[in-house]
């Protein structure tokens, strides 16, 4: 091949190294070439060199290196054909050079064009910024569902900035290190690019954790020898009975463990390296036809565990079951010579290609790629429905994202058997769902491994589940706080919303009745007036609270009352309105606000935070005081401070009330004194739990002499729904006192 016109501007030997990396690309991706793919690769190679040549790295090489690496990696570890190859050679010519996406396009045609705008967009973003921000994180993953080449391209692009990094400054070495941990690694793990995963999470960490990285790095070293004669021990004998067993074709090696996952060890279970004894897995490839790959992998594990005892807790088949990411292998963990336990992971030639290079290696499979295909696009579309319908909130979005689509899997399993996949911090509650929706919102608990634990319970890969579930369970708005799973939390969300309304109806029943017996018109008029008479955003939202007893006959009876009064002329009605919001501004005004302080979820544009002083809750007549340090801090109007605050500080008192859009849960703690008597407790929480739907948050009882005192930190909604407890709580044979406690 003749030197191009274009290089003549490079040094004589940079010439040469660019045309012999030219021709390994070549060499790498020959395979999958076809008529007229090899002058397209050629004419974007000569494009790439002539944009780049005035261009140089920070380690002083030409920049046409950095392209054709990526394209090297592109062919060589993942695999792409010529379309991939053309745009990771281009892939920075819009970004960095003269070129536009036009000139790509009539170059190249619309695909490459396309691809290279996904490319460039995720640079905007990410690169250019000092951190990926939530609200960019969006675009990033939108960009990259369109091709899944633009994934795999930006892939090989960031492996070899990392094999690269070494030329950069300290700061941008740590950016791009976290950043690849953060989005890179998980992206090329859910594409089951398990070499690429690999190698970007070590060479993260050797910019992360330098120290840790290079102390596990040394000890590896310093125990190589030692680990390569047991494992030469380990796979003598077993070579030659699977040889007498018709294995001939076979590659049995020792894979030492990553040193990241080595680290997550050492970090996650806080345990030293010399106490981990899984630092590398035996990994058996066998030759195998399609249509015997299960059932010949079946009979090398049959043979093993004749040799080795194997550890039955340990066995992983990921054959029968593929990881979501088209992960197949066969893992199981035996005793080894000296007492050692030892990873065996068995899978045929196709397996480990494509554990290897994932779903970019389909071309070579063609039955088991379109399966492959069709799990990517699955994940793709799961990715875009995400994108199309995201949390408000930016960061739970990501949040929610990672877990469901990044993240580790955990594998458990039912009573019976059945094996499911979750995601790493799965509760029992996600896996109740999993299961069946029904099955989640009936869920009173659950036993794992036959212990019984809490619905917040964190399951492990391996554990056997048992929900126990009944009629009578309903979901809790508390449940959102512990599922991870997008499943689990939408179905709670829209079981709540239903059964709100299911409430709101049974309180339209028990209002009319209670409207009845006041001699009240069951008007549409009427309902709204009673509405607005209690200030209720909404009649829903009234008859819920009428279903939930948070409304008592004293107030319907002041409304009866208040309906027979003459109302003022709408004139009059308006002046009055007009004059009260007059007095209202004035106030706020001189309180150094312009505005009144909402306390709830629809508080206007200020901060606050409730005084652990006095513990105010809705109903309580509140105040806000501006602190100098600490935000708004909300009162209660008889607090112990509000005397001196007042008094001393009028300037910095804000006037506060509690909005009524929804029942909110506030902690609130009550006090008892009484005799002691047998079942007293028993008594107490089931007019606590049954009577009042109130959740407890702790309860704790003494006794002396035969008097008992208790104090219990419950959830409820308002002074209102608090002194109702408390009322029926005085009722409970033995308790002569119970009374409200001020601070938490």
């Amino acid at each position: 091949m003749e030197l191009l016109p274009v290089l003549h501007i490079q040094e004589e030997n940079e010439k040469k190294e660019i045309l012999k990396r030219y021709k390994n690309l070549l060499k790498a991706c020959r395979r999958r070439l076809e008529k007229g793919d090899k002058e397209l690769i050629r004419k974007a190679f000569e494009t790439a060199v002539e944009a780049h040549k005035h261009m140089r790295r920070k380690s002083g090489e030409p920049y046409i290196y950095h392209p054709i690496a990526v394209a090297q990696i592109c062919a060589e570890e993942i695999g792409l054909g010529a379309t991939g190859i053309v745009c990771a050679l281009l892939h920075d010519t819009v970004e960095d050079t003269d070129l536009t996406l036009d000139d790509i396009r009539k170059m190249f045609g619309e695909k490459v064009c396309k691809i290279i705008d996904g490319l460039t967009k995720i640079s905007e973003v990410i690169d250019q910024n000092s951190s990926i921000q939530a609200e960019n994180f969006r675009k990033v993953l939108l960009t990259m569902s369109e091709d899944i080449r633009v994934i795999l391209i930006k892939l090989a692009d960031r492996l070899h900035n990392m094999r690269t990094l070494d030329h950069m400054k300290p700061d941008k070495q740590l950016k791009i290190a976290s950043e690849t941990l953060f989005l890179y690694a998980p992206l090329a793990h859910r594409l089951g690019l398990n070499a690429i995963k690999t190698e970007l999470e070590d060479r993260s960490l050797k910019y992360t954790d330098p120290q840790s990285y290079h102390e596990i790095e040394q000890k590896l070293k310093e125990t190589e020898e030692e680990r390569k004669k047991y494992i030469q021990k380990f796979i003598e004998p077993l070579k030659e009975i699977l040889h007498e067993n018709g294995f001939k074709k076979i590659k049995i090696f020792g894979r030492p463990k990553s040193i990241y996952s080595i680290y997550n060890k050492i970090k996650n279970k806080n345990v030293a390296f010399e106490e981990i004894y899984d630092l590398f897995a035996i990994r058996i490839i066998i030759d195998s036809e399609p249509e015997n790959e299960k059932s010949d992998c079946w009979k090398v594990y049959s043979i093993i565990t004749d040799l080795y005892h194997p550890n039955p807790d340990r066995l992983r088949d990921w054959i029968s079951t593929p990881k979501s990411n088209g992960y197949e292998s066969l893992h199981t963990t035996v005793m080894g010579p000296e007492g050692k336990w030892v990873e065996v992971q068995i899978r045929t030639t196709r397996m480990d290609e494509l554990a290897e290079k994932g779903y970019a290696a389909h071309w070579k499979y063609k039955e088991a790629g379109a399966d492959k295909e069709s799990k990517l696009e699955e994940w793709l579309t799961k990715i875009r429905e995400l994108l199309e319908n995201p949390d408000p909130n930016a960061l739970e979005f990501i949040d929610d994202f990672k877990l469901n689509l990044f993240s580790d899997e955990i594998f458990v399993f039912t009573p019976k058997g059945d094996m499911k996949t979750l995601p790493v911090n799965a509760t029992a509650l996600d896996f109740a769902f999993e299961i069946h929706t029904r099955v989640g919102e009936q869920c009173i608990g659950a036993k794992v491994n036959h212990k019984l634990v809490p619905l917040s319970h964190v399951l492990k890969s391996g554990d056997q589940v048992e929900i126990l579930t009944s009629s009578k369970q309903h979901p809790k708005e508390d449940w959102l706080k512990f599922v991870t799973t997008a499943k689990a939390k939408s179905k709670i969300k829209a079981a709540l919303k239903e059964l709100r309304k299911k409430r709101a109806e049974e309180g339209r029943e028990i209002l009319e009745r209670k409207f009845l017996k006041y001699h009240i018109d069951f008007t549409t008029q009427n309902i709204d007036e009673f509405m607005r008479f209690l200030h209720l955003p909404s009649t829903q939202e009234l008859f819920y609270r009428v279903a939930e007893g948070n409304v008592d006959m004293e107030e319907i009876k002041l409304f009866s009352k208040y309906l027979l009064q003459p109302k003022l002329p709408a004139r009059q009605r308006k002046k009055k309105k007009e004059e009260t919001e007059t007095l209202e501004k004035i106030v706020t005004h001189a309180r150094g606000s312009d505005q009144l302080l909402v306390i709830g979820d629809d508080m206007q544009k200020l901060d606050y935070s409730l005084a652990p002083c006095c513990n105010p809750i809705p109903g309580d007549e509140v105040f806000g005081f501006i602190t100098t340090t600490e935000g708004i801090k909300i009162h209660r109007i008889n607090c112990p401070n509000a005397i001196r605050l007042l008094s001393n500080f009028a300037y910095r008192v804000v006037k506060a009330k509690w909005t009524t859009d929804q029942l909110i849960s506030f902690l609130a703690g009550i006090r008892l004194k009484g005799t002691d008597q047998l079942g007293l407790v028993n008594n107490i929480t089931k007019i606590i739990s049954n009577d009042n739907r109130v959740n407890m948050r702790s309860i704790n009882f003494d006794t002396d002499d035969g008097i008992f005192t208790g104090t219990i930190m419950v959830y409820v909604h308002d002074t209102k729904h608090l002194n109702h407890l408390i009322k029926n709580l005085k009722k409970v044979k033995g308790v002569t006192h119970v009374e409200r406690i001020d601070s938490k």
